[in-house]
């Protein structure tokens, strides 16, 4: 009998329309003759199944399970791939895991921890991992330029703590543009993270459970066409990826080694993409996506090809991987 699998797209955040793309090629390469795939949509005003005649079926929230044509519908698993809240952030694993149902992506607590990229920056550094240098706000906080100006120098990136895709982030050249770009990010969340500009090559490393190992896979280099690595560079062609990286050999390596320690470290599971900027010849880290994008456009698809493994395959894999 094939296992039911509910793919667990949209959300709540600005994300929505990049997760469902990402639910749809998985929707689109999932093995079919192996499993029975259901499309999940999770949003602020309804989770329901969409079914191929674009019909709604309402999800049951007391146990994940919907009805269609008179036959009730229970889920083995949920492939998550809900960018922002609930998926990326906790919640809905949470959510799953009372009711014992399991999911791909990264558990509850660790999901929380990584999208939280202060929280998470703080725990990696108490472990030797090189990162920015940093300045936090809470919205409410005095917000004083000149000392922040001190800590992290200019330029510098303000950042919505808690969000995906770019959203709610800034370069900021001048003193005098901290508070807007401060405001800017409030709007995304109630937290802020300043981080002193890095100036090198920066790198996406992918780091996947594969055959009951942790494997990295092939490094890519992003050349962004804009400032930096904004939503436009990231989902509307305004870069270069190159995959792999034109990197030596010996960083390869060492940021390849530095992806699985993060992984390993912070106990993550399921599909992972961490970035980093090489700045004075050392990967420092950026931060790491639990639920990354699996778009046409997105990163991680590009580095599974690289690395010789096909969707269908990672999926499987992924899914096989939760009953372990």
């Amino acid at each position: 009998m094939k296992k039911k699998i509910a793919i667990a797209m949209g959300g709540y955040s600005s994300e929505y329309e990049i997760s469902v793309n990402s639910g749809n090629l998985v929707y689109q390469h999932i093995d079919k003759e192996k499993y029975e795939v259901y499309r999940a949509f999770i949003t602020e005003d309804a989770w329901y199944v969409l079914d191929e005649q674009e019909v709604k079926h309402p999800i049951n929230k007391a146990n994940f399970s919907t009805e269609i044509n008179k036959l009730n519908i229970q889920f083995d698993a949920v492939f998550n791939i809900i960018h922002g809240t609930p998926g990326e952030d906790g919640l809905f694993q949470a959510y799953l895991e009372i009711l014992g149902i399991p999911q791909t992506a990264s558990n509850y607590y660790q999901a929380a921890l990584t999208f939280n990229k202060r929280d998470c920056i703080s725990i990696l550094k108490a472990f030797g991992i090189k990162t920015a240098t940093n300045y936090f706000l809470n919205k409410g906080d005095a917000i004083n330029t000149k000392e922040i100006v001190e800590r992290v120098g200019l330029p510098c990136f303000v950042k919505a703590n808690k969000a995906g895709s770019s959203f709610g982030i800034s370069k900021v050249k001048k003193e005098e543009d901290l508070k807007t770009a401060i405001e800017f990010s409030f709007k995304e969340d109630e937290e802020v993270i300043i981080e002193s500009f890095l100036d090198g090559v920066e790198v996406s490393v992918g780091v996947i459970n594969y055959q009951g190992e942790i494997k990295a896979l092939p490094v890519t280099e992003i050349i962004p066409e804009n400032e930096f690595f904004d939503y436009e560079a990231k989902y509307l062609g305004k870069s270069q990826e190159i995959t792999p990286a034109n990197i030596s050999e010996t960083d390869r390596k060492k940021v390849q080694e530095q992806a699985k320690r993060i992984f390993k470290i912070l106990k993550l599971k399921g599909l992972t993409r961490a970035e980093f900027i090489f700045h004075n010849n050392e990967p420092h880290f950026i931060e790491i996506n639990t639920t990354p994008g699996l778009s046409e456009a997105s990163i991680l698809p590009q580095q599974a090809k690289a690395a010789g493994i096909s969707l269908k395959e990672l999926f499987s894999n992924l899914i096989e991987a939760v009953d372990n």
